[in-house]
Order: C-alpha cells, then structure tokens, then sequence
C-alpha cells in the first residue's frame, strides 16, 4: 500500500509543477492594475512604479514566477497587496470554514443521495423511481446562488427559522455555528444528492442483476440483507467515483455560496481577491483548492483498494 502511495504522489508532481504553471499565468493575465490595490487610484506613475519594484511587478513573468514557486515550495504564499496579512494565515483561518461547509454538504449528499438511489433501483420504473428522478433533475437544474436565496427567503425572512448570514466558530457556540452552516451546507448538498442519487440508482441497477444477487434470494434472504449487504456494498465503486470527481464542482459551489450566506471562507477569499486584484490572495487560494482536489482523488483510490483488493495499482 505504501509503494503505491509513493507510486501515485510522483505521479501527481509533473501535473502539480504544470498546474502552478496555469495558476500563476491566469492570475497574472487577470485586467487591472494591482498597484492600484496597493495605493489607490489617486496615486502618481512615480509611486505606482515605485511600488512595482518594491513588490518585483517590474521583473518579467518567467522571473516572478520562479521567484513565487520557489516561495511556494517553502511554504510561503506571500502577503496580501490589500492588507499586508500573511496569505498563509488568511488561508489558514478560512480553510476549516470551507472544509467544514463540504464535509457537511458530502454528509447530507450522501444521506439523501444513496437511499433514494436504492429505492429508486429497487423500484424501478415505480411511483419513487420517477419521483426521485424528476427530484434529482430539479435540483442539478437550480443555480446555487438561487437555491441559496430561495432558503433566505423561506427559513430566515418567512418562518425564521435560521439566521440568514454569518459565521461563528464552532469552537466558540456549537448550536449556533450549526445554525449557520445548515442552509449553505443544504444548498451544495441538495445539488450534489441528485448526482449521487443517479449513480447509485445506476450502479445499483447494474449489480441487482448479477446471478448472486439471485441466488441471495433464493436462499430466504431478507431484501433488505440483500439490498444493503450484497448488492450496495457491491456498487460502492461507481458511488466513491462521482463523490470523489464532484469534489471540484463543490469546491466550485462553495465559491457561490460563501458569497451569498457570507461565510468567512475560502471561496470568498477567492472571490475578494479577484475584485480587488490581490495576486498573492488569489494563487495562493487556487492553489489551495487543486491541492485538496489531488489529495481527494489519491483518497478516492485508495478506498478503491480498500473496498475491492481485486483493483489494481
């Protein structure tokens, strides 16, 4: 297991050194000025260039951009041109927001998804089966960033239910700081159910029809004993997979959604850092997020060893 671990992180650096190539590249193609960032739009050309070689923005890209992988590679993620923090305490402050947030939309993904999925394949083409589906295709079809606003308005300004924005740290008020993750939690959740929803409904179809299946009936078997210990243990792959390719897409909702229930994470770090042009704050988040991608991916194969030794390295 560990030599294909080690197999699977060499693999991973050529794709990681071509990935900070493409961050460093976008980011410094992004319209703007960041000198304007700094000083303001009132600034004279002496004070703008002088601000650019004191931050290196006079040296030529290919130069910047060794000087920032170098800085990377010691775990240095620079300062921010807006506020002069540490981009590696920025990060460090608003990674557990964001993780929290996706472990709780995975949780209630999974919740809904994989039930509704067996029930859906055990009765196929029933009233649950269509109901399921067209529940599924509604919420993939809803934008976040409405999902979110149809939550503010039905549970916070309606039934009041839930408090509409903010965040406090678990550590600090348990009940409250679940108050406020509930609804951005259930915004990427519901979305991210649909898709599990269908491969598990898919998968689940597939092995229903293996002979085993049969013969675990034959025997008296319960359908249940059936259903969860032969057939779905059996369809867990297909289900890993998506969850484990989704990670992406909702590291991408959680972008949106940070935005509208205005949570203090990574995804609205990002989104700040882009209006305001703030280079450092920028890399440093995408750079962030590709990593957990990768690292996600290498976990996702290492479940599939873990579920079925009969996957190879």
């Amino acid at each position: 297991m560990l030599s294909y671990l080690g197999r699977k992180l060499i693999q991973m650096l050529p794709v990681a050194f071509f990935v900070t190539v493409i961050v460093f590249s976008l980011t410094n193609l992004l319209p703007g000025d960041p000198t304007v960032t700094i000083l303001g739009e009132q600034a004279t050309p002496e004070q703008r260039a002088a601000v650019r070689i004191e931050y290196g923005l006079d040296q030529p890209a290919p130069i910047r951009y060794v000087t920032w992988l170098s800085r990377v590679a010691q775990g240095e993620f620079g300062r921010s041109l807006r506020t002069r923090e540490d981009v590696g305490a920025m990060l460090a402050a608003r990674i557990p927001v964001t993780l929290q947030l996706g472990l709780l939309s995975i949780l209630i993904a999974v919740a809904i998804g994989v039930p509704a999925g067996i029930l859906a394949a055990r009765f196929r083409g029933g009233l649950i089966d269509v109901a399921a589906s067209l529940v599924a295709m509604s919420s993939v079809a809803v934008p976040y960033f409405w999902m979110g606003v149809l939550m503010i308005m039905l549970f916070s300004l309606q039934l009041g239910w839930l408090p509409a924005s903010g965040h406090v740290r678990f550590l600090d008020d348990p009940a409250q700081n679940m108050k406020l993750m509930v609804m951005p939690a259930l915004t990427i959740g519901t979305a991210f159910a649909a898709l599990v929803m269908r491969q598990t409904r898919a998968s689940m179809l597939q092995v229903l029809s293996m002979d085993y299946v049969r013969t675990a009936r034959a025997k008296g078997l319960s359908e249940r004993l059936v259903l969860i210990r032969h057939a779905l243990r059996n369809a867990l792959i297909p289900i890993i997979t998506v969850i484990g390719l989704q990670v992406g897409a909702l590291l991408g909702g959680a972008v949106v959604t940070e935005t509208v229930f205005a949570l203090p994470g990574l995804g609205r770090m990002l989104v700040d850092g882009i209006f305001q042009r703030d280079f450092p704050v920028i890399q440093g988040a995408i750079l962030f997020i590709v990593i957990a991608v990768f690292l996600v991916n290498l976990l996702t194969d290492m479940l599939y060893r873990v579920l079925d030794p009969r996957v190879e390295a």
